[in-house]
């Protein structure tokens, strides 16, 4: 499934009352999550054993995929944020609905993919290891390129950066368009300039 190799597929069952416990859900995250998901399994393992020609890295020593059965098409992404938190392991989530599917993910943010035919879902296996491999399934779920002289966790942090710049640009930009004052328009344009310079530098 999700064009993943054979050798990694296990069916084990991950049941929520588990997890509250083990992880000392309060009553408000448990119906949080009840309302969303039906069912939890892993479904697959790709950890050393599994998959032998790909090295363990530093950090990564094996990542899961969990399948999620959800109960309604508008689900709380927060329910799965909160299990991605608790479970100290690198883990992929495949949201289904229907005939539908997303990947989730957490790295030191949540990540969700577009909406995809469950027949048409893959989950592209690449990377020398484990780090590798699991860095390049973050950025393809969450649609971003992690330049060559940064790790993951350094350009989801510039990523976060960028994206608070353009929001200030945008911000400021209505506010230039909006004053009929020339002093103020030349004093919000300069402050524009100097956020898009410090945007260009990231």
């Amino acid at each position: 499934m999700y064009g993943l190799p054979k050798s990694t597929e296990v069916k084990k069952p991950l049941p929520k009352a588990n997890i509250y416990q083990k992880y000392q859900f309060s009553a408000a995250q448990r119906l949080l999550i009840d309302t969303s998901i039906a069912r939890l399994d892993f479904v697959n393992a790709i950890i050393s054993t599994t998959l032998p020609a790909v090295a363990e890295g530093t950090e990564v020593k094996g990542i899961f995929v969990v399948d999620v059965e959800l109960k309604r098409s508008d689900f709380d992404s927060k329910a799965i944020s909160l299990i991605a938190k608790a479970i100290p392991q690198r883990i992929i989530f495949a949201l289904r609905y229907a005939d539908k599917v997303r990947f989730a993910a957490y790295h030191t943010k949540f990540f969700l993919s577009d909406l995809q035919q469950v027949n048409d879902a893959c989950l592209p296996l690449s990377g020398l290891n484990f780090d590798m491999m699991w860095s390049n399934l973050i950025s393809s779920i969450g649609n971003f390129v992690v330049e060559q002289e940064n790790t993951l966790t350094e350009q989801i942090k510039i990523n976060e950066e960028k994206q608070k710049l353009q929001q200030q640009i945008a911000n400021l930009e209505r506010q230039m368009n909006a004053t009929k004052q020339p002093r103020r328009k030349r004093e919000l344009y300069s402050l524009i300039n100097n956020l898009k310079q410090l945007y260009e530098s990231k």
